[in-house]
């Protein structure tokens, strides 16, 4: 009985060269009922990764023998989990640097219990949702109602291929900026605010901290606009939040 449920509990694999912070982790994630691997470094935490395949990544940035960047870099290569970046550097570069390697999401250092759960919790969610993504295609291939294309403009999201091209150009986005993208592209014109987009795409109902959606928006602006400095496709409505223009 007790290894059945086991094998349903999701594997964390907290990786940081306080064992004190370790131990802070994994005694408050045990008790949300999941499974804790750890390491001390970034050399470790890769051999780790790669061999036991955990569901989701509390990653330092600051380790030693490898760095928390290319950590990554060096994981997301082989396979996709959730990679929360755990750093102590209130710097953008750190932050925008991760989400560029793959990252999912980011938290710094000092955050409360409650808010690393919250977070752990919608990564979770989304990796499952994503994991899924089989059944859910083929769900909307046998309903016939949905469009499987979004055009709005110069931009077209394929919604089976995960697929952006901007005026007939393909895109590279990650996941969540894919995401992004198809949640306002959904509804043209009209403004979404950020905490709306921390609740629909990251999943975060009560927690997140609102520059993890600017530092996206601004990635997906490089890959998509012409001139970052004067969108004409991703627009921001000063002091609410983001739209797609329809023209």
């Amino acid at each position: 009985m007790e290894e059945e449920l086991e094998k349903g509990m999701k594997t964390i694999l907290i990786v940081d060269d306080e064992e004190a912070i370790r131990g802070v982790l994994i005694h408050n994630l045990e008790r949300e009922g999941y499974k804790l691997i750890e390491a001390g470094d970034g050399v470790s935490a890769v051999e780790i990764a790669l061999e036991q395949r955990p569901d989701l990544i509390l990653l330092d940035i600051m380790l030693p023998k490898l760095d928390g960047l290319s950590v990554c870099k060096r994981i997301k290569m082989s396979y996709n989990v959730p990679i929360i970046m755990v750093t102590a550097k209130d710097q953008e570069i750190d932050k925008v640097l991760g989400l560029e390697l793959g990252a999912d999401d980011y938290i710094t250092k000092p955050f409360s219990v409650r808010e690393m759960v919250a977070r752990v919790k919608a990564n979770l969610r989304k990796a499952e949702v994503v994991s899924n993504g089989k059944e859910v295609e083929q769900s909307i291939n046998k309903e016939k109602k949905k469009e499987s294309k979004l055009v709005v403009g110069d931009l077209e999201l394929d919604l089976d291929k995960f697929e952006v091209k901007v005026r007939g150009e393909i895109i590279d986005l990650t996941l969540r900026e894919f995401e992004v993208l198809k949640f306002l592209a959904s509804q043209p014109e009209q403004v979404v605010t950020r905490e709306t987009l921390l609740e629909k795409v990251w999943g975060y109902e009560y927690y997140g901290d609102i520059r993890t959606v600017d530092v996206t928006v601004r990635r997906i602006r490089e890959k998509i606009e012409k001139d970052t400095s004067i969108p004409k496709i991703l627009i921001t409505k000063r002091g609410v939040g983001y739209y797609i223009a329809s023209t």
